[in-house]
C-alpha cells in the first residue's frame, strides 16, 4: 500500500509541476502577444506611409482579428484570478487556450508583416531604383542598333517564318524602354507629392519594362547562336537518316516500317536546296520526328520477328478449347453444387471473367473471332490459354471436393462406398466406379486437349 500511495503522490507532484509550467507559459505568451500587437500597429503606420493603404489592407485586417481574439485570452486569464475557486482541470484548459490564441496571433502577424517586407524595402530604395532604371534603359538603348543589324543579317540567311519570333524584338524593346523611362518619372513625381501607392505602382512598372526589354534584346543574340547550332545538328541528322534508310530497306518490310521509310524520305526530300532561306528549327523538328518514327517501327518489327505471331487457326483452336473446358467445369460444378468449395468456384469465376474480357477485346461476333488481325492475335491467344488453364484448375479442385465429400469405408462398416467394383452387389455398387470413369474421361480429354495445343503451338 505504501508503494501505491507513494506512486500516486509522485504522479500528482508531476502534474502540479506541469500545470505551473503551463500557467507560466500562458502569462508569458499573453504579454508577448500584447506587445506584438503594439509593435505591429507602429509597423502598419510606417507601411501605410511608405506603400499607401491598399497594399497594407491584409495586415490591417489581421491586426483587427488578432485584437478580437486576444480579448478572449485576457478574459480567460481574468477568470483564472477571480474570487471564484477553479478546479485544476479548468485552469489547465484555460491556460492551454490562452497559449493557443497567443501563438496563433503571433504567427498571423508574422505572416502578414513578412509579406510587406520586400515592398517596404523597395519603397525605401525608390530613389536608388529609379536611378538604376534610367541607367539600365540608357545602356540597353546602346544595344538596339546591334540588335537591328543582327536581324537584318539573319534575314539574308533564314526564312521570314524562322525570324517571326525575333524580327520585331528591337522595335518592341525600344517601346518598352521609353515606357520604363516615363514610368520612372511618374514614380518620382508621385513620391514627391506623397502619393506613395501610385508611386510604387509606377516604380514596379518601370522595373518590369526594363527587364522585358533586356530579354527581347538578348533573344536576338541567342537566336543567332541557336540557329547555327540547329543547322549543324540538322546536317548530322540528315547523314544519320540516310544511313538509317539504307538499313531499313534491308529489314523485313512490315506496313509500319514501309510507312516510316516513306515519311523519312519525304522529310529529306523537303529540305531546301543550298542558298535558299530556310527555317532550321522546323526542318530539324520534322526530320527528328521522322527519324524517331523509323527507329520505333524497325524496333517493333524486330520484336515481332523475335516473337512469331500465332496463326489464326491456332488462336481459334485455343478459344474453342477454352470454351470446351469452361463448359465441362460448368456442368460438373452445377451437378454437385452442395459439394463444391470456394477454391473451385473462384477459379471458375476467374476463368469466366477472362473469357468475357476476351470477347470484349475481340468483339462478341463470330466474324470478329474468325478475322483477328496480326496485332491482336498474340493477346487473344494468351487470354484464351489463360481461361482454359483456370477452367482446368477449377475442374481439378471440384473433383477434389467431390472425392472429399463422398462417404469413407468406416462410415458404412463395409468395404466402402462403391468399392465392390463396377456391377458388384452392395450399396451404390457401380456408382463410384461409374463416377470415376466419367471424371477420368473428362480429365483425360483435357490432357489430350493440352497435348494437341502443344502440337499446334
Amino acid at each position: 500500500m505504501a508503494g501505491f500511495w507513494g506512486r500516486r503522490k509522485r504522479e500528482q507532484e508531476e502534474l502540479n509541476t506541469q500545470d505551473a509550467d503551463l500557467a507560466r507559459r500562458a502569462q508569458q505568451a499573453l504579454v508577448a502577444a500584447d506587445e506584438r500587437i503594439r509593435l505591429t500597429t507602429d509597423e502598419l503606420a510606417f507601411a501605410d506611409a511608405e506603400l499607401g493603404p491598399g497594399p497594407t489592407n491584409e495586415l490591417r485586417e489581421a491586426l483587427a482579428s488578432v485584437r478580437t481574439h486576444l480579448q478572449e485570452a485576457f478574459h480567460l486569464h481574468q477568470l483564472n484570478h477571480d474570487e471564484i475557486p477553479d478546479t485544476p482541470e479548468e485552469l489547465r484548459t484555460r491556460n492551454a487556450r490562452i497559449v493557443q490564441l497567443c501563438e496563433w496571433a503571433e504567427d498571423l502577424l508574422d505572416d502578414r508583416t513578412e509579406a510587406l517586407a520586400a515592398p517596404i524595402e523597395r519603397a525605401r530604395r525608390a530613389p536608388e531604383i529609379i536611378a538604376k532604371v534610367r541607367a539600365d534603359a540608357a545602356r540597353l538603348r546602346l544595344r538596339l542598333p546591334d540588335a537591328r543589324s543582327t536581324v537584318d543579317r539573319l534575314a539574308i540567311r533564314y526564312s521570314s517564318h524562322a525570324l517571326s519570333q525575333i524580327e520585331a524584338n528591337p522595335a518592341e524593346a525600344e517601346q518598352l524602354l521609353g515606357f520604363a523611362e516615363h514610368s520612372a518619372g511618374v514614380a518620382e513625381r508621385r513620391r514627391e507629392a506623397g502619393q506613395r501607392e501610385q508611386a510604387n505602382m509606377a516604380l514596379e512598372a518601370s522595373t518590369e519594362s526594363v527587364r522585358r526589354a533586356e530579354t527581347l534584346i538578348d533573344a536576338v543574340e541567342t537566336f543567332e547562336v541557336e540557329a547555327l547550332r540547329a543547322e549543324s545538328t540538322l546536317a548530322a541528322i540528315v547523314e544519320d537518316s540516310r544511313g538509317d534508310l539504307v538499313v531499313a530497306l534491308k529489314e523485313p518490310h512490315s506496313p509500319a516500317v514501309q510507312t516510316a521509310i516513306e515519311e523519312l524520305q519525304a522529310a529529306l526530300a523537303a529540305l531546301p536546296a543550298a542558298g535558299v532561306n530556310t527555317d532550321p528549327f522546323e526542318q530539324l523538328s520534322r526530320l527528328r520526328e521522322a527519324n524517331a518514327g523509323l527507329d520505333a517501327a524497325i524496333a517493333a518489327a524486330r520484336d515481332r520477328a523475335a516473337r512469331p505471331i500465332p496463326p489464326l487457326e491456332h488462336v481459334c483452336h485455343a478459344i474453342d478449347d477454352a470454351d470446351r473446358q469452361l463448359a465441362v467445369s460448368r456442368d460438373v460444378i452445377a451437378g454437385h453444387r452442395g459439394w463444391i468449395g470456394a477454391d473451385a468456384r473462384t477459379r471458375f469465376a476467374e476463368a469466366e471473367r477472362v473469357r468475357l474480357d476476351l470477347d470484349r477485346y475481340l468483339g462478341s461476333s463470330a466474324a470478329a473471332v474468325t478475322a483477328i488481325d496480326e496485332d491482336h492475335r498474340e493477346q487473344a491467344f494468351a487470354m484464351a490459354r489463360r481461361a482454359a488453364f483456370l477452367a482446368s484448375e477449377a475442374l481439378q479442385l471440384a473433383q477434389r471436393d467431390i472425392d472429399a465429400a463422398r462417404p469413407q469405408p468406416d462410415q458404412w462398416g463395409g468395404p466402402g462406398y462403391g468399392q465392390q467394383g463396377y456391377g458388384q452387389p452392395g450399396w451404390g455398387g457401380g456408382r463410384r466406379g461409374g463416377g470415376s470413369d466419367v471424371m477420368g474421361g473428362i480429365l483425360g480429354g483435357l490432357v489430350i486437349g493440352s497435348i494437341l495445343d502443344g502440337i499446334f503451338d
